[in-house]
């Protein structure tokens, strides 16, 4: 077979084999295959899609163009994935509640994308945190704690690193099928027996729409059937940030005292947390969907859940004492208060901004090299739906880095859409749960 032939299949919608798939893969990987050809065909699935075998079979090869993983736990290891969001901290509060229930969460995580944060750079504000770990280290952790959370290693799946590449210097990052092929490769790779996908929608997410979200999930969980494995979609909602903190270790501590139960019961985050953690237990056969969000409420109201971020912290080299003081996350150098400029009901907070905005402010990254700083980011007062009075308070900015925080103060009011009548509406935090087990 030659890559010009199958080129041409799949500029004709004509279906692939596994074995020219295989081959493929294995030949892009090796350096076989020149970039060229390889657009080419990328550019040629973006017209015409895969099949569900056919994305199946793609994913299926780029897991193993590296190391398939199989943890050795003794018990049913579960994972979570989000597809990325603003605030969205819900690995650090949903993987311990679902520990504290019996089940393990091996998880392998990334840094920051764009205007998205990463667990990994929120878990490396916690002073002397490991996130580099041997891969007993990391199953020796899981084993104790329940769950651990590193970054992923160079030699798991090598394809998708080299082939998202590629897709992001040649247009063809929106395909669904290459979305859930780079997704999903990882998660199989990593031996989880279940897993659970956070899948964001809204004006902060990657998919805007609920019929986009909806077609990425299923063709995942679809792949996640075909593969052996127990896995389900559950649809979120990213119209606004999720909870009141944006960046690094504002967004740890605010996991943290979800863990405490400080936070309103009726808060998207408790809910978006508990959802999860409820599906992952679902996934282990603990029970339905009713019996499994009850066993995690249970979990985090008696303080099991906290006790076992606490036990993963400090198994992985990190001062625990964060827990009660959050002084040692560091101070910002500098802040900014923004305040209201009316009177009226907070009807939105443009989600994707937000997130633009504590990049700015040094919570992410604006090129590969930059550094992360710790302690930049946004608290907010109000959330959507709010009534607010004119030169209340809205949120506070909070950097170390050397940026011009009082002209980002002064953009960032525009996030903020208030009017004189309420016209935001109650949105559902669940938007949608698809179920592949």
């Amino acid at each position: 077979m030659t890559l010009y032939e199958i080129i041409t299949k799949k500029k004709h919608n004509a279906e692939l084999s596994t074995e020219e798939i295989n081959w493929v893969v294995a030949g892009y990987t090796c350096g076989e295959i020149p970039d060229y050809q390889m657009s080419a065909l990328l550019m040629a699935v973006c017209f015409n899609s895969l099949s569900d075998r056919e994305t199946a079979d793609l994913t299926m090869a780029m897991a193993r163009s590296g190391d398939m993983l199989s943890p050795e736990t003794g018990g049913f290891n579960a994972d979570k994935h989000s597809t990325g969001g603003v605030g969205d901290k819900i690995t650090l509060i949903a993987a311990p509640i679902a520990a504290a229930c019996g089940i393990f969460v091996p998880k392998m995580s990334g840094r920051g994308l764009g205007h998205t944060g990463g667990t990994i750079d929120k878990l490396e504000a916690i002073p002397n945190f490991r996130t580099a770990l041997p891969y007993d280290e990391f199953i020796g952790t899981v084993k104790k704690a329940g769950f651990a959370v590193a970054s992923q290693t160079g030699t798991l799946v090598p394809a998708d690193k080299k082939i998202y590449a590629l897709r992001n210097a040649t247009a063809t990052v929106d395909s669904i099928p290459l979305i859930c092929s780079s997704i999903m490769s990882k998660k199989l790779a990593t031996g989880a027996d279940g897993i659970v996908l956070d899948v964001k929608v809204g004006d902060g997410a990657f998919m805007k729409t609920a019929a986009d979200a909806e077609k990425l999930a299923s063709a995942m969980v679809r792949v996640g059937q075909l593969a052996g494995r127990k896995c389900s979609a559950v649809l979120t909602d990213m119209s606004k940030p999720l909870g009141m903190a944006v960046g690094n270790s504002l967004e740890v501590i605010e996991a943290i005292e979800t863990l405490k139960g400080n936070v309103p019961e009726d808060s998207a985050l408790r809910e978006i947390s508990l959802t999860l953690a409820a599906e992952m237990l679902v996934t282990a056969g603990k029970g339905d969907s009713e019996q499994c969000f009850a066993m995690a409420k249970k979990a985090l109201s008696s303080g099991e859940a906290l006790e076992r971020l606490r036990q993963m912290i400090e198994l992985q080299g990190g001062n625990s004492r964060v827990i009660e003081d959050y002084s040692l996350f560091g101070k910002a150098r500098y802040s900014r208060e923004v305040f209201a400029s009316e009177s009226g009901y907070l009807n939105g907070i443009a989600c994707e901004e937000t997130g633009l905005t504590a990049l700015r402010l040094g919570a992410g990254r604006q090129t590969k090299e930059s550094d992360i700083d710790p302690t930049a980011g946004i608290v907010f007062d109000k959330t959507v739906g709010d009534l607010v009075s004119n030169g209340e308070r809205l949120a506070v900015l909070y950097s170390s880095a050397e940026c011009d925080i009082d002209s980002i103060a002064a953009d960032f009011v525009k996030v903020f859409d208030i009017g004189e009548e309420k016209k935001c509406g109650v949105k559902k935090n669940i938007i949608k749960i698809i179920k592949g087990y």
